[in-house]
C-alpha cells in the first residue's frame, strides 16, 4: 500500500504508517534520507521491544528487527548501524 502517509506520525511510530519495513523502503513519496531516518527509528523501537522480551516482557520484535535491518542495509549499502545510541541492545 503505497498511499499517502503522515510523515510526522511516521517519525513517532513508523509501524503506524507502514505495514512492513519493505513497504517503507519502497514508498515512492519518500526521499532516501527520509526512508533511512524512519527505518532507524523503527529499528530503535524494535530493539527496545526485543530487549524487553529478553527481560521477560512479551514481544515479537526479532523477526521484524531483522527485516528492518535488511531494508536499511539495502538503502545504505550495509551502514545501518550509524547513529545508534549506546544502549543495552547495542552493546553499550
Amino acid at each position: 500500500m503505497a498511499g499517502p502517509i503522515d510523515y510526522d506520525k511516521a517519525l513517532l511510530d513508523p509501524g503506524s504508517q507502514f505495514g512492513s519495513p519493505e513497504e517503507l523502503r519502497g514508498h515512492p513519496d519518500l526521499t532516501e534520507a527520509q526512508k533511512i531516518e524512519l527505518l532507524r527509528r523503527w529499528q530503535y523501537d524494535a530493539n527496545e521491544v526485543a530487549v524487553a522480551g529478553e527481560e521477560g516482557m512479551p514481544g515479537e520484535a526479532r523477526p521484524l528487527l531483522r527485516r528492518i535491518v535488511l531494508a536499511l542495509e539495502e538503502l545504505t549499502g550495509g551502514a545501518s548501524g550509524e547513529h545508534t545510541s549506546p544502549t543495552k541492545q547495542d552493546g553499550g
